[in-house]
């Protein structure tokens, strides 16, 4: 589900390179796909393995953050992960892995707190609030199929993401910390997020929930401006106050942007994932290269 989109379409390429064929749940029906209806009415075809990153874009900036927009935004998350969990229990063979992406915006933002996948959270705004229904539409009853959450940071990858919106004014030489910068920015390479995905399908041990974050996760904003304008040659000390981020996105989505949290990989490193890209240097040259 989500196949079509940012993380969905590196996700693809990597696992037809490594031989599996992919099937694509979409609203377009096409080759190499079946619709969300056809799910809905005929069930899942034979898989072995099923994975949810379907979702709203959370901050398209062109969208007013108004009630209409916040139940797109759970619809799109919710109803499709409880379709896809419900096309599992009832499948005749269920498929060995399912494997939901959900959001870091599960721990509460804090300058000093250090979460791992264990931390509490889920339960102080829309955004934990939204992660703990998602990740509890996921859940399957029994354990005949495997279940993993990842809980992703903000990816960074060339063409989309993160990145995509903030290129421009960065190349422009206008780029900078948001808000006080001081505020921690978990982040992770896309290649290694779509990687971190591939591990949890293939490794048959892997289970649970893993953080999809960077080793180096103790970056703050404005440590990921400065390096982003070493990247690309540019100063980068012009910061984006507060009111303007609030004035864009509304105070409630602004605090994605303008809060974060510091959250460490434990157990994504404990299954033996092996990070390509776990510093920020090398990670954002080969973003934009």
């Amino acid at each position: 589900g989500g196949g079509t989109g940012f993380i969905g379409t590196a996700l693809s390429q990597l696992l037809k390179a490594r031989g599996h064929e992919v099937t694509l749940v979409s609203r377009q029906p096409g080759p190499g796909r079946i619709t969300w209806d056809e799910l809905a009415t005929s069930g899942l075809p034979r898989c072995d393995a099923a994975v949810n990153l379907a979702g709203e874009n959370i901050l398209n900036p062109l969208r007013r953050w108004n009630e209409a927009f916040q139940k797109e935004v759970l619809s799109s998350r919710l109803e499709t992960t409880d379709l896809l969990a419900r096309a599992i229990t009832k499948a005749p063979q269920p498929p060995q892995a399912w494997i939901l992406v959900t959001g870091v915006a599960y721990y509460q933002p804090s300058l000093t707190a250090e979460y791992d996948e264990d931390s509490p959270g889920g339960d102080f705004d829309f955004f934990s609030n939204l992660v703990s229904k998602w990740e509890a539409a996921a859940k399957l009853p029994g354990d005949s199929t495997r279940q993993v959450v990842v809980r992703s940071g903000v990816v960074l990858g060339r063409g989309g993401g993160a990145i995509g919106h903030m290129l421009l004014p960065f190349r422009l030489g206008l780029g900078g910390p948001i808000g006080s910068g001081q505020q921690f920015f978990p982040w992770i390479h896309i290649g290694d997020l779509a990687g971190i995905l591939a591990h949890a399908l293939e490794a048959s041990h892997v289970q649970g929930v893993l953080n999809g974050v960077a080793p180096a996760s103790t970056t703050t904003n404005a440590e990921f401006a400065q390096a982003l304008g070493t990247a690309l040659g540019r100063p980068a000390f012009i910061p984006l106050p507060s009111a303007v981020v609030q004035a864009v996105f509304g105070q409630e989505r602004a605090i994605m942007l303008l809060e974060g949290q510091k959250v460490i990989p434990r157990r994504t490193l404990a299954t033996g994932y092996q990070y390509s890209f776990p510093e920020l240097g090398a990670a954002l040259k080969e973003i934009i290269a």
